[in-house]
């Protein structure tokens, strides 16, 4: 085993968590998508200071890397692909889980991971802990704050409780 594949995961979502959805102020941008604005670029540095394996779990896919890793001064990530949409419900998972979370499962395959994303719930917690066989931190971020730092400070105090 690679010290990497030792790494837990983390997964990233980024609107909400990186594009904040608050009342702003925010700065004025002049890219394709006046959203870019929002992103701080000091949550970059403190992602990568984290004990944990990057990874975009987002719809924005490549275009995370293209848009978003740059501006937050982070290599490439990989970026985890979503299967086809298709009846989640016809393969046993609850209507009320998110259409993530199953994908997120699979992709981990038993390796500890953090989810960063504002949709999560009680619902998503309770399929991975019947479905996820390693640790797994699921942290939901307030969509109008993105993530600050007592969302670092619950994110580094679980990767060193590993």
């Amino acid at each position: 085993m690679t010290v990497s594949a030792a790494r837990p995961l983390l997964y990233l979502d980024v609107d909400g968590p990186l594009i904040p959805f608050g009342a702003g102020p925010y700065p004025q941008g002049d890219d394709d998508n006046p959203l870019l604005a929002r992103v701080d670029p000091t949550v970059g540095p403190r992602l990568a200071a984290l004990e944990c394996e990057l990874v975009w779990a987002t719809t924005w896919m490549e275009e995370a890397n293209e848009c978003l890793a740059p501006r937050l001064g982070l290599p490439p990530l990989p970026v985890l692909e979503w299967p086809e949409p298709c009846d989640e419900a016809g393969r046993g998972v609850p209507s009320r889980v998110h259409w993530k979370t199953p994908g997120l499962v699979g992709h981990a395959a038993g390796r500890p991971f953090v989810w960063v994303d504002d949709e999560i719930t009680a619902a998503d917690r309770a399929w991975v802990a019947d479905h996820h066989p390693g640790r797994a931190l699921l942290h939901r971020v307030d969509p109008g704050l993105g993530l600050t730092d007592a969302d670092f400070g619950a994110l580094r105090a679980w990767l060193l409780t590993g």
